[in-house]
């Protein structure tokens, strides 16, 4: 079973970038058809899609967080990474990444990282 670990800073200070790390085991992130995720959830608010990086390197971006966004991948450390700019304490939520496998299984989460954005 592939399994996907949140890694980062819990504090980050306004107008810095936050940046996370995702490790996958199990399997790599190239091998055909994983979609890996980045989601989170600001206290008391739904789930919120950031964006995604496929298993080819393409990524996708939720258009409300797209000028703010950048997934990449790691082939030599199987780990992709999520960096968000320009903080604020809106931003303050819990992460997660995220995988699915075409066709139609997942997501399977990890465990979450609590991140709070505070001087």
């Amino acid at each position: 079973q592939v399994q996907v670990q949140e890694s980062g800073p819990g504090l980050v200070k306004p107008s810095q970038t936050l940046s996370l790390t995702c490790t996958v085991s199990n399997d790599s992130i190239t091998s055909n058809y994983y979609y890996w995720s980045w989601v989170r959830q600001p206290p008391g608010k739904g789930l919120e899609w950031m964006g995604a990086i496929a298993y080819s390197g393409v990524t996708y971006y939720n258009p409300s967080l797209k000028s703010r966004t950048s997934i990449s991948g790691d082939t030599s450390k199987n780990q992709f990474t999520l960096q968000l700019t320009s903080v604020t304490p809106e931003d303050t939520a819990v992460y997660y990444c995220a995988y699915d496998l075409w066709p139609g299984k997942g997501p399977y989460w990890g465990q979450g990282t609590q991140v709070t954005v505070s001087t």
